[in-house]
């Protein structure tokens, strides 16, 4: 798209999920946004909460200079709160958050104070709304993700493996699992849109084996298709090398080195997209600039793995990719929920 021209079908999208966020007449909604939040989406925000009767009101802080010695893209981790009292208190105070942050509050350090509070957080993708009015949630896509993440909280080990020859193994004794299909309407909970992904944040030592990306797999840190296979081993947690000749290879091994940082080459999350209406090829079709790969992150058959921060296991950094592989199969306890990159039903 090139025009940010406000468009009524934008509206109605935000305004359809705020209603699945039950968002009530007379509710106090806070939109939070930083200095570089994209102008468009607060403003969309904003109208669909007055159509629906609520009390909006914007909260704006600056965003934080540049302090990593490498560009931060896609994290999910907001430092723009950076602890703020008085911003905690006002979040703390609002029964709705519309996080419209360039990050996200996914795994910022606050987000635990904020849902304490007894906020319902809706986290709203970077991305030009042209790409979140096709992915609007519909209330039939809670009940399929809602059974992944049961079968993830019961299971004992999860394994990928794939043609390309991945062959991994993780423990899920005491891991963390949820899943997003793109509203929250309770009480300390926490939502992203796009959505339609599960995933669970692994305990420490508990990630295993050999990940290879293939041709047409997606690094979201780069916004860009691989393109010459990388092999990621990992042992205990950590990507200890990242085999490959191509550019790919070669760009993730200077990346990952830049941080100084063991907690960049960590597993942040696994899991798998579950949304049908969610396309592989998005990349393709916008700039950079309007989008975010949340789309990617939630298409359906992918293996999610993402590296970076893990609160579960103490882990805190900015270093994150985000690494949507396609044609694996996945299995929980040897029972397939993904066969060849396909949902199993």
């Amino acid at each position: 798209m090139r025009d940010d021209r406000i468009e009524p079908h934008w509206i109605e999208a935000f305004e359809a999920v705020l209603r699945l966020c039950a968002a009530q007449r007379g509710e106090t909604v806070c939109l939070l946004s930083e200095s570089q939040s994209r102008r468009l989406n607060i403003d969309l925000a904003e109208l669909a909460a007055h159509r629906l009767g609520c009390r909006p009101f914007r909260l704006e802080v600056p965003t934080p200079r540049q302090a990593a010695p490498v560009p931060v893209r896609s994290t999910g981790a907001s430092r723009a709160l950076a602890g703020h009292p008085s911003v905690l208190a006002a979040l703390g105070a609002s029964s709705l958050v519309v996080d419209l942050t360039c990050e996200g509050l996914l795994h910022a350090p606050e987000l635990k104070g904020i849902l304490g509070s007894g906020a319902r957080v809706l986290m709203v993708s970077d991305e030009h709304p042209d790409i979140l009015e096709r992915l609007v949630p519909r209330p039939e896509d809670a009940a399929p993700v809602k059974a992944a993440v049961k079968r993830l909280r019961a299971a004992r080990r999860m394994r990928v493996t794939s043609a390309a020859g991945t062959d991994l193994t993780v423990e899920m004794a005491g891991a963390t699992s949820a899943g997003v299909w793109g509203w929250t309407d309770r009480p300390g909970t926490i939502a992203h849109w796009p959505g339609g992904v599960v995933v669970s944040f692994p305990a420490a030592g508990s990630v295993n084996g050999t990940l290879v990306l293939a041709p047409g797999d997606a690094n979201l840190t780069f916004k860009r298709y691989v393109e010459a296979p990388v092999r990621l081993v990992l042992r205990d947690d950590h990507v200890v090398a990242v085999e490959g000749e191509g550019l790919d290879a070669i760009l993730m091994r200077e990346h990952l080195a830049a941080w100084g940082d063991p907690g960049a080459y960590a597993v942040s999350h696994v899991g798998w997209g579950m949304n049908e209406r969610a396309r592989r090829e998005a990349l393709l079709f916008h700039d950079r600039r309007d989008l975010n790969g949340t789309e990617l992150r939630a298409a359906a058959g992918n293996f999610l793995f993402s590296t970076g921060a893990n609160e579960f296991a103490g882990r805190f950094t900015e270093g994150h990719f985000d690494l949507p592989v396609f044609g694996c199969t996945i299995t929980l306890d040897d029972v397939p929920v993904v066969i060849e990159g396909r949902l199993v039903a």
